[in-house]
C-alpha cells in the first residue's frame, strides 16, 4: 500500500489562508457582497439607473446607464480587495510577530504572497459572477459584447490592481499603516476608475492619469469589451507593466518584521 504524498508546502499554506479569510466576518463581507449590494441599491434607487447611457451614440442609446456603470463597478471590486483586506491582513501578519516566525521556516516570502493573491482573487471571482448574476436577474444588465476581450481586461485589471496592494503589503510596518495606505489607494481609485466622476466625463488632463492607472486602463478595457469598442490595447499594455513592475518590487520588498 503506498504512502500517501504530503501536500506541497503552498497548496497547505493557500488552504490556511482561505480558512483564515472566511472567519474574518467584515473582511468577507465587503470582498463578497458589497459589490453585488452596491450595484443592486444604484440599481433600484437611483432614478437615473433604467435611463440611456448616452443620447448622442446610436451604439450606446439601448444600453442603461445601470449596465453602462457595472465595468466600473467591477473594477470598484477588484480595489476593493486589493488595496483593503489584502494588505491589511499581510500587516497584521508581520504586527503581530507571525511573519518573523515565518521566516525561521524555509517557506519564502513569495509563497505567502502568492497564497493571500489566490485567496484574494478567488474571493474576488465570486463576488463577480454574484454580482453579475444578480444585475442580470434582478436589473436586466446586458453582458459583454466582447466575453474574450472582457475576460483578458479583468485578469490583466485584477493582477495589476493586486500588484500594488502587494507592495502596500509588502513594506507596512502594522496593521493600521496598512489600512491608512490601503484607503488612500482605495479613495484615488474610485476617482481614477471612474466611480465618483464617469470616465467620459473627466477634464481631459486627469482622464490621462486615470489611463495610466491600473484601475482607469481597467475600467477603460471593460468598458471596451462591455460595448464592443475598438481593442483596448494601450490599456492592456499600462496594466501589463503596473503588474511586471509591481509583483517582483513586491518581492524585493517585503520584509518580515
Amino acid at each position: 500500500m503506498s504512502a500517501t504524498r504530503p501536500m506541497p508546502a503552498l497548496v497547505r499554506l493557500t488552504l490556511t489562508e482561505g480558512r483564515l479569510f472566511t472567519r474574518d466576518a467584515g473582511t468577507l463581507f465587503f470582498a463578497l457582497f458589497f459589490p453585488a449590494l452596491l450595484l443592486l441599491v444604484l440599481g433600484l434607487v437611483m432614478p437615473w439607473a433604467d435611463e440611456p447611457f448616452s443620447t448622442t451614440d446610436p451604439d450606446l442609446a439601448g444600453i442603461t446607464w445601470i449596465t453602462g456603470f457595472t465595468p466600473t463597478m467591477l473594477v470598484l471590486a477588484i480595489a476593493t480587495v486589493s488595496f483593503t483586506s489584502f494588505p491589511t491582513l499581510v500587516a497584521t501578519y508581520r504586527q503581530r510577530g507571525v511573519l518573523r516566525r515565518m521566516s525561521t521556516t524555509p517557506v519564502p516570502p513569495w509563497k505567502l504572497l502568492v497564497a493571500q493573491v489566490v485567496v484574494n482573487l478567488v474571493a474576488l471571482l465570486l463576488a463577480v459572477v454574484l454580482a453579475l448574476g444578480l444585475a442580470v436577474v434582478v436589473l436586466g444588465v446586458r453582458l459583454p459584447m466582447r466575453p474574450a476581450v472582457f475576460v483578458l481586461a479583468f485578469v490583466l485589471a485584477a493582477l495589476s490592481t493586486f500588484s500594488v496592494g502587494a507592495v502596500i503589503a509588502a513594506v507596512a510596518p502594522t496593521a493600521s499603516a496598512a489600512t491608512g495606505f490601503g484607503m488612500t489607494a482605495y479613495f484615488v481609485s474610485l476617482l481614477l476608475g471612474g466611480v465618483w466622476v464617469p470616465l467620459q466625463v473627466m477634464p481631459a488632463g486627469l482622464r490621462h492619469v486615470a489611463e495610466l492607472s491600473p484601475v482607469g486602463a481597467g475600467a477603460q478595457a471593460l468598458s471596451a469589451a462591455w460595448f464592443d469598442e475598438p481593442f483596448p490595447m494601450t490599456s492592456l499594455v499600462v496594466m501589463t507593466v503596473w503588474t511586471l513592475v509591481g509583483v517582483p518590487l513586491a518581492a524585493k520588498l517585503f520584509r518580515w518584521t
